[in-house]
């Protein structure tokens, strides 16, 4: 699995909130995906470094990427949705150029 960003959006000016936007490729298949990113702010770690941290959030649909197996339940259900909910935690750490 890997994703390219292309673009990120504010989505207001008042708040930390943003749409990214890019190329996720999932079982050999790419497709545009969308995430909800919200910026938590930056902290000093205990050595000194820079840390940024992000949350973001998403959805896709499994059978875009060709992920189609599926079991029928006895009660007439499935056992995999075809949804698939993202969130992500992250932090990323300012280095000198």
């Amino acid at each position: 699995m890997t994703f390219r960003s292309r673009r990120v959006e504010s989505t207001s000016r008042d708040t930390n909130q943003y749409r990214l936007v890019g190329d996720l490729t999932l079982h050999g298949v790419t497709k545009e995906v969308t995430l909800d990113v919200t910026f938590e702010g930056i902290a000093k770690d205990p050595y000194g470094n820079n840390r940024a941290g992000f949350s973001a959030t998403g959805k896709l649909n499994r059978k875009d990427f060709g992920l189609g197996w599926n079991q029928l339940l006895e009660t007439g259900g499935v056992v995999v949705g075809d949804e698939v909910k993202l969130s992500i935690d992250s932090q990323v750490i300012a280095t000198a150029a």
